[in-house]
């Protein structure tokens, strides 16, 4: 991928120090940046990446993405994985009330309750082979996303690896974790998005670097209001009461239900309607069984409208049915940070979002949106927001500064930046 885009064109938003300073970082690196993750399409992952490396193309830094593959049996497997690494909860459990599984239990019943079977270990190890041996791997830094292609450290002959960790591990089932952590472990570097999920048992340098959104991406720029009744009028969505949305892919971890119960409480005293928004990962097998129950759930309700991405929905069509929004639901049981709420803010929409992961580092509480840990947490502030527009018009305001000076894919690339060059330079560096 050898598309370029220039960071200039970001001056009216972030000014031209932040910009001048990214020039003179990138004039220091030198060789080829490498991303390597599971999908093109789908998730925070490949929308990062999707702005991310045209723009490094652009300050001169050779950049490539790039996708594994694998069949159905391995994406069971790595999702299998990426439950257990964040402890795997039911879609029946409440946030309120989850808890770990505790380390004897693990032992006792690790495998029966994840289904791992021994090839399910030797499925992942044989794909990883298959990418390595097909992908030409050759970055003077290699960016390895998630736990999907981690194993693929084993076939590194030179450069700096980066093991970049977009969710939350800081109470993975142990099994499932050491089992990783024998290839993490040979990685240069691991970056992790919230110092909650930093892991102390890894000894190579670990950073801390959130993720960010575009605000120059269709998802994220300035609509007319005729574009978004062009949408909403697609869908069949009127304006005539107000509207919360969740936009997230369907995966139990989004708590779906948790947003749906909320919303039926509070229309029980204020009218309302509810937007739920999202699509299936290529690499998650669960998507469409978990928009099924969705469907199930909802049944009656005309006032909820349960939209999926098939094809996928276009970028335009997430930010108007953002901004069209009075609330902007997240709540998630577990997250690895949760764009969407960084892009509702930045639409300056007040967003409750559950008390997890890195959401909480983009909802700052009572000032930005609210955070949550149950559905009778979260129907009382819908209720709020909804009968105060001057409470939920503040909160908007303040969650766009926030998103400005914290989470714009700016900040972002002078991380990356500043992370290479540490890995270059001094051993000592190990923060950006």
């Amino acid at each position: 991928m050898t598309d370029k885009r220039s960071i200039w064109d970001y001056e009216d938003i972030t000014g031209r120090q932040p910009l001048e300073y990214l020039e003179l970082l990138s004039e220091n690196i030198t060789g080829k940046v490498q991303h390597i993750n599971a999908t093109h399409s789908g998730g925070g992952v490949a929308e990062i990446l999707s702005s991310l490396v045209p723009l490094f193309n652009g300050l001169g830094v050779e950049t490539a993405w790039d996708v594994i593959r694998g069949d159905d049996k391995f994406f069971s497997v790595t999702k299998n994985f990426h439950n257990a690494l964040h402890g795997n909860i039911s879609d029946t459990t409440a946030a309120s009330t989850y808890k770990p599984p505790d380390a004897s239990y693990r032992l006792d019943c690790q495998i029966n309750e994840l289904n791992m079977k021994k090839d399910m270990f030797e499925t992942y190890l044989h794909w990883n082979e298959i990418n390595a041996e097909e992908m030409n791997v050759d970055g003077d830094f290699v960016f390895m996303h998630d736990p999907q292609p981690a194993a693929m450290i084993r076939t590194k002959k030179t450069g700096k690896w980066i093991w970049r960790c977009h969710i939350d591990v800081s109470n993975p089932d142990t099994h499932i974790w050491n089992f990783l952590r024998n290839f993490i472990s040979g990685y240069d570097a691991s970056v992790f998005s919230t110092p909650l999920f930093t892991r102390p048992d890894l000894r190579h340098k670990r950073f801390l670097i959130p993720p960010s959104i575009d605000p120059l991406s269709d998802k994220n720029v300035e609509l007319l209001p005729s574009e978004i009744d062009a949408v909403l009028d697609n869908y069949g969505i009127t304006r005539d009461k107000p509207t919360i949305t969740q936009i997230s892919r369907f995966d139990r971890l989004k708590d779906i239900p948790g947003t749906i119960d909320a919303y039926k409480l509070a229309k029980k005293q204020i009218d309302c309607q509810l937007i739920i928004a999202g699509g299936v990962a290529s690499d998650d097998p669960e998507g469409m069984e978990v928009y099924q129950e969705i469907l199930k759930k909802v049944e009656g309700d005309d006032d909820i409208h349960i939209l999926i991405g098939s094809p996928p929905f276009s970028e335009i069509e997430i930010n108007a049915f953002q901004r069209a929004s009075d609330i902007i639901m997240q709540k998630s049981l577990k997250e690895g940070f949760g764009l969407v709420v960084s892009e509702g803010l930045w639409k300056g929409k007040p967003v409750i979002g559950g008390a997890t992961g890195g959401i909480p580092l983009q909802i700052l509480d009572g000032v930005t949106g609210y955070l949550v840990n149950s559905v009778n947490e979260a129907a009382p502030r819908i209720i709020s927001l909804l009968k105060n527009p001057e409470l939920a018009k503040r909160l908007g305001e303040n969650g766009k500064e926030h998103v400005k000076n914290n989470f714009l894919i700016t900040r972002q690339i002078k991380d990356y930046l500043l992370l290479m060059l540490s890995l270059k330079g001094p051993s000592g560096v190990t923060r950006s």
